[in-house]
């Protein structure tokens, strides 16, 4: 299974989906990293472990028919089967969702429906977690359709909110489930359904 992982900064997950890869522990390999954020760590990342990496951006290309038109070039050249955003802030286009429709796939780190939608990303979710004193959260996996955070649900994985916490403690108890998660539903979930 050849995965294209878009990542706008840090890319953590992406680093786990690598890793399992490399292990054996994933039946598939990452083809191509593409990232709307120059500085992304997600690019160095795939640099590092000799990994395809692209910046797309409106700072590189104005224009967001010729932008998709790119992403979508670069998708197809790099043999990509399946996509998968981790912690990719920006909406795909409506010829790469056709194109792999029902082959996009997003990690948020909530229970959606719960704390999705435009702006709920990060510790912006964490936040609105502990505000609304919720005693358990979680990750979402789910398939990516036109509207933030809305496509099928194909597997969740529930985290406890401890007393105490704090947002940022909270994201990162979150994110060390993630790494987790996100390579279980890769290697046993998503192979059966695409």
């Amino acid at each position: 299974m050849n995965i294209a992982v878009f990542a706008s900064h840090g890319g953590s997950d992406l680093q786990a989906i690598i890793d399992a890869c490399k292990s054996g522990r994933l039946d598939a390999k990452v083809s191509v990293v593409i990232s709307n954020n120059s500085k992304s760590m997600a690019l160095k990342r795939a640099e590092t472990s000799g990994i395809p990496a692209f910046h797309f951006s409106q700072k590189v290309i104005e224009d967001p028919q010729i932008l998709e038109e790119a992403i979508l070039k670069t998708l197809i050249d790099h043999n990509t089967q399946i996509i998968f955003l981790a912690g990719y802030l920006k909406k795909l286009g409506s010829s790469i969702l056709k194109t792999y429709k029902n082959r996009v796939f997003n990690i948020h780190p909530s229970l959606l429906p719960k704390y999705g939608g435009k702006g709920m990303y990060g510790i912006n979710v964490h936040e609105a977690v502990i505000k609304a004193g919720d005693t358990e959260t979680g990750i979402t996996i789910h398939r990516v359709d036109d509207c933030y955070d809305t496509g099928e649900i194909i597997a969740q994985k529930k985290v406890p909110v401890l007393a105490g916490d704090t947002a940022e403690i909270l994201a990162a108890r979150v994110l060390a489930q993630e790494h987790i998660f996100i390579v279980e539903v890769l290697s046993e979930t998503i192979p059966g359904i695409i």
